[in-house]
């Protein structure tokens, strides 16, 4: 062992080095980045209803536009027009974070993915 403590050859056991460590970890740091912009720049839709209501989401989940076919709206039924709208909503947030998971399991993270 060294006189100054620590492990010899001033690397950890089984051979890793805290400098080739700290190199990989800021890779790692700068890709996890690059594929968050990646995903905030990109666009999902869903549609519900046979394609009477359209949802557009952005990667950060921020609602960028909703379409309805006029001949949806029915002012007796409002009920059916808010759970289309929920519904494709939901759908659209669900691609975003399927996405979002695919993305980020290329980064094996133990204890974390």
């Amino acid at each position: 062992m060294s006189k100054r403590g620590g492990f010899p050859g001033g690397g950890f056991p089984g051979g890793m080095n805290l400098g080739n460590l700290m190199k990989e970890a800021k890779k790692m740091q700068a890709d996890m980045e690059q594929s968050q912009a990646e995903l905030a720049s990109k666009e999902f839709s869903a549609t519900a209803g046979g394609g009477a209501i359209k949802a557009t989401v952005s990667g950060e989940k921020k609602i960028k536009n909703i379409e309805i076919q006029k001949d949806v709206v029915d002012p007796d039924d409002v009920e059916m027009l808010q759970d289309l709208i929920i519904t494709c909503l939901n759908d659209a947030m669900k691609q975003v974070d399927d996405e979002q998971a695919r993305q980020m399991g290329k980064f094996n993270i133990p204890g974390i993915m």
